[in-house]
């Protein structure tokens, strides 16, 4: 459930942007198809991929 939440907030910052999943991937310093899966809530996100996507949206990563 939590990945597949995070997953669309992940697209709709993306989209909202305008930008690509190539667009973001390249940022983030990963394949594409990664950027896929990962908005798909297919692959599981380590922390430190979660804060490359982040940055390559202009965001930050706060747990609380």
């Amino acid at each position: 459930m939590a990945r597949r939440h995070l997953a669309k907030q992940i697209r709709e910052l993306r989209i909202a942007q305008r930008l690509t999943q190539k667009m973001i991937a390249k940022r983030a310093d990963m394949p594409q198809s990664v950027m896929a899966r990962i908005e798909g809530g297919e692959h599981s996100i380590s922390v430190d991929t979660l804060n490359r996507v982040a940055h390559a949206l202009g965001k930050k990563v706060t747990i609380a």
